[in-house]
This record gives C-alpha cells, sequence and structure tokens, in this order.
C-alpha cells in the first residue's frame, strides 16, 4: 500500500494526545474529519490501530508498532518538502490585523536584521493566511493567532488550544505550527467631552458604562470580543473594517464610545480625541508568527531575530493580575 502521510500525520497526533478530540484541534481539523482518516489507514492496513472507550482511546499492539515508523516517515516527507521548496528567493511574510499595525512590530524586527531577504504582503484576516500557507503563497503569517468563528474549537499546531471557533483548516498537511513574539498594551480612545477624559490613566471595569467600539462583527475580533466579556463591557460593531480614520469617526461624534488601540500607535494629527493608558490590568494584544511545517534557513532566521528583539525590547513580560490577556494567549505564552 501506498502510505497516506495525511493518515499518518492523524495516528501520530491521536497516538499522542490518545483523545480524538486533542489531535483534532492540534491538526486544526474536526474531529469527524480526523477519525475518517484514521479510519481510512486502518481499512488500509487491515489492522485496528486503537481501542476505542467511549471519550478514550488507547494503542493496540499494532498501534504501537506502527507509532515510530509513522513518526520516521512524517520527518522524512516534512525533509522532503523543505528540499524541494529550497531556493534563493525572498522569505514570503504576509500580515493581518492592518488596523493595530503589524508593520510597526516587523519593521523594528527587520530593523534589527537587515541582512534578511523578506518579501512583505497583506492577508485579509487569519483564515485567509492559512489559506495562503495552505496553497504555499507564503511562507509564514503574522497576526493574532485566534478561533474565527462560533462552531466549535480549534488549535493550531503544538497541540494548543486556543478558543472557541471554526475548524478553518479542513485537509491541512503539514500541521500548521506558531509561536507568540510579542505582546502589545492597549490604550483607551476617547472623546474629550467623555465622563473619563479627564483621567491620568484607568481601569477597564471603569469602561462598563461606555460603548466600545470595534471595527468589524465581534464573531471576527476574538480579542475584542473576549475583552467586552471579561470586563462587563457593552460592544458595537461597525458593518466592515475601513481602516483607522473612518473607526474613530464614532467616538469623535458621541463621547459614549471608545476604541482600544495600541499604546504607541499614532493617531492622525486632526483626531481630536484623548488617549489613556490602560491599568490593573493592562491589556496586552498577542502577536505571533504562524507557519506550515518545516521552516527554511531564511524562516528559522527570522524567528530568530523576532527573539532577539521581543528579549530587548521586553515584548514577552507578562505579569498576572498587573496585565490581562484571555486564556488562550497564556497558554501560547507558556509555550515561548
Amino acid at each position: 500500500m501506498d502510505l497516506d502521510l495525511g493518515q499518518a500525520r492523524a495516528f501520530v497526533a491521536a497516538a499522542e494526545e490518545l483523545h480524538f478530540g486533542r489531535a483534532a484541534r492540534r491538526l486544526f481539523l474536526t474531529q469527524q474529519a480526523l477519525s475518517k482518516r484514521i479510519a481510512r489507514l486502518e481499512d488500509a492496513l487491515g489492522v485496528a490501530l486503537f481501542h476505542r472507550c467511549g471519550h478514550a482511546v488507547e494503542l493496540t499492539g499494532a498501534g504501537r508498532r506502527f507509532l515510530e515508523p509513522a513518526r520516521a516517515a512524517l520527518r522524512a516527507g516534512e525533509r522532503a518538502v523543505g528540499a524541494a521548496r529550497a531556493q534563493t528567493r525572498p522569505l514570503r511574510v504576509d500580515v493581518w490585523g492592518h488596523l493595530y499595525g503589524p508593520m510597526r512590530t516587523l519593521r523594528a524586527v527587520l530593523g534589527d536584521a537587515p541582512a534578511l531577504a523578506v518579501e512583505l504582503g497583506a492577508s485579509r484576516d487569519l483564515p485567509t493566511a492559512v489559506d495562503a500557507l495552505t496553497r504555499g503563497s507564503i511562507d509564514l503569517g503574522f497576526g493574532r493567532v485566534h478561533a474565527t468563528a462560533t462552531r466549535e474549537t480549534v488549535g493550531i499546531g503544538d497541540g494548543i488550544g486556543i478558543g472557541e471557533g471554526e475548524c478553518i483548516g479542513e485537509g491541512l498537511e503539514p500541521a500548521l505550527a506558531h509561536r507568540l513574539v510579542r505582546l502589545e498594551p492597549l490604550d483607551v480612545v476617547l472623546h474629550p467631552a467623555h465622563p473619563l477624559a479627564g483621567a491620568g490613566q484607568l481601569r477597564p471595569l471603569e469602561l462598563r458604562g461606555s460603548v466600545l467600539w470595534c471595527p468589524a462583527a465581534l464573531d471576527r475580533l476574538d480579542f475584542l470580543r473576549r475583552f467586552a466579556g471579561r470586563f462587563g463591557i457593552t460592544a458595537e460593531a461597525a458593518a466592515a473594517n475601513l481602516g483607522l480614520e473612518p473607526l474613530l469617526e464614532r467616538p469623535r461624534a458621541d463621547p459614549r464610545y471608545v476604541c482600544l488601540l495600541p499604546a504607541d500607535l499614532p493617531l492622525p494629527a486632526d483626531a481630536g480625541l484623548r488617549v489613556v493608558p490602560l491599568v490593573d490590568p493592562t491589556p496586552l494584544y498577542a502577536w505571533s508568527l504562524l507557519w506550515r511545517g518545516e521552516l527554511c534557513a531564511t524562516g528559522r532566521a527570522l524567528l530568530h531575530a523576532f527573539a532577539e528583539t521581543a528579549a530587548r525590547r521586553r515584548w514577552l513580560e507578562y505579569t498576572p493580575g498587573r496585565d490581562w490577556l484571555p486564556d488562550a494567549d497564556q497558554a501560547q505564552l507558556l509555550a515561548v
């Protein structure tokens, strides 16, 4: 038989997790898709690889014998893909989350590593970046890694579950991996007539009487949705994300509305709005690099450059109680 690497990857993930749900999240698949892959593999091999007992699974003797050779086959497949793609071209990196200025972070890193040849592009959002990675049209993505809708739990790489959302990568192979590289503090932007505009700093709980104005539907904005829910703040959203200046029109026109933006993001000179730091806790926006399969040498060098810049600029500092991160981002931070 010809070994299907997608089926082998599903088996290895399930064998390591001993739980089909966790294995599915790890591979960015639905549990049904993972189960079908393993069933097809068992049919092709003519043996059962797992004993299934309700939600729990355990390896059969055949499964234990198959595990290490399957891992070796996956490693060989990754090396083959990497060898075929190796070429002297710039590393292709797409960004998303444009309202929060991802290029500012990339400029800082690339300024510290000018020898890296990187070609920058833009993806509309995380699902678009995942699709580009799957098609091989980019090498890495840079933005906020999160769940993207409300159907079922998904995860990206490393076995990290990252919240409630839709499985947006049916059939992704090899599995996606990601690394958190920056935690960026956010400020609140208010109209000068807002009752809290005179404060030197504000706690998120003090915003409960305000309306958090968001650039797009909340089911597309994981961070703002979780922030509003955590601190009991009413949130409303624009019909479409048209950029920074259109976002600011609402708080400029109605003092009840506020926005969250990165602390060092410059506002237009004529914005006529106040920017106030948030404390106790300070919300932190998590930026991550996302890739598929084995990174090439330039990709590994970019990852190293991010780590060096993050250490020097203290980008990954987080103190529970003083700072706030959604639970899924805390899990990513533990893996750094």
